[in-house]
């Protein structure tokens, strides 16, 4: 991809992204909470928790991707440290879905209205792990014919550009 179709890009994807992060998905979040019995969605409102943690670092990653193709100065050290802490803070993040499924579970054990909300729950959290490993690890999101033309051919999945820039020591 050029620079000038990945700015374009940009573009739209960083304010996309920025927009999951500060209102749709907690926009979804509220609904949720008040429309059911918090104990109800302890689950499924911790998975979206972490989905919001998570999209705001891919959102913040995007616009610091389009300020440095724009030649706009950022500083290289502290957003390294940034992301280098955020990818330990989302593992520490997933690890804890064990016990908050636990306290869903053990709070409703015999209630059958909240196996739904439970469903839902796996399902956010689920989309949190996925989220982490399409920024930190491989690139799950093929949303262009590059990234499909580049599946077709090495058939397998890219290193995620954030992976690559993390290792390089640079965004």
């Amino acid at each position: 991809m050029t620079r000038a179709r990945l700015v374009q890009r940009l573009k739209w994807y960083y304010p996309t992204e920025k927009f999951h992060t500060y209102v749709s998905f907690p926009t979804l979040l509220i609904y949720i909470i008040a429309a059911n019995k918090l104990s109800d969605v302890i689950f499924l409102s911790y998975g979206l928790i972490v989905c919001i943690v998570i999209l705001y670092q891919g959102q913040w990653y995007w616009k610091l991707k389009l300020d440095s193709l724009e030649g706009k100065s950022f500083d290289q050290d502290k957003n390294l440290q940034f992301f280098t802490t955020s990818k330990r803070l989302n593992w520490i993040l997933i690890l804890i879905m064990i016990p908050v499924l636990a306290i869903q579970i053990i709070l409703n054990i015999n209630q059958e209205s909240t196996h739904r909300m439970l469903l839902w729950g796996m399902l956010a959290n689920l989309f949190a792990i996925l989220e982490h490993i399409n920024y930190y690890y491989i690139q799950l999101m093929i949303d262009n014919a590059y990234d499909l033309r580049y599946v077709i051919r090495n058939k397998r999945l890219k290193k995620s550009s954030l992976a690559k820039d993390l290792k390089e020591g640079q965004i």
